[in-house]
């Protein structure tokens, strides 16, 4: 009897930390996701610290991107990554560019376009974002971002705005 596998579809996930050790929540969060049924890692970014987006009056980032292969929808997937993020000390007060233990963004799924109440992919902003696209780069410098374009181009049109890759 043949068994036939499972579609699978590449995916770009977004880290940011600014609270509870930063780098240790970003590190936690890469294992919690590769321990997801249906997901398997292909690509992770170095480290990077960024200034915050919104109030300032808040620690710098660290940020990240991971690059997977899954079989779980894009909303199964954001409801897999919402748990890791309650996991490890989310609280969700409705509070925008704020302070937080862990955020973890779809940023691109299998080169769709998504618009729904619960997800939006690509994630908005992702072209004015060198905490995203310089990571996204690193690990995918041939990527073409589906309604924005090319990687590469978006990268030569987005300062680096204070970001600092990590060592």
């Amino acid at each position: 009897m043949k068994t036939s596998a499972i579609p699978t579809v590449a995916a770009y996930i977004g880290l940011g930390s600014n609270l509870a050790s930063p780098v240790t929540q970003i590190k936690a969060a890469r294992n919690a996701i590769a321990a997801i049924a249906g997901i398997k890692e292909l690509a992770f970014s170095s480290l990077y610290q960024s200034l915050p987006m919104g109030p300032q009056d808040q620690p710098d980032y660290v940020n990240a991107v991971m690059s997977i292969e899954t079989s779980l929808s894009p909303t199964d997937l954001l409801c897999c990554l919402q748990r890791i993020e309650q996991a490890q000390g989310r609280i969700r007060r409705g509070e925008r560019w704020g302070a937080r233990t862990l955020d973890l963004d779809i940023l691109i799924y299998s080169g769709q376009l998504i618009e729904s109440p619960e997800l939006t992919v690509p994630h908005n902003g992702i072209a004015e974002r060198s905490f995203v696209l310089y990571p996204l780069y690193e690990i995918a410098p041939q990527l073409v971002i589906p309604g924005k374009g090319n990687i590469a181009d978006l990268i030569a049109n987005c300062p680096l705005a204070g970001l600092k890759r990590l060592d």
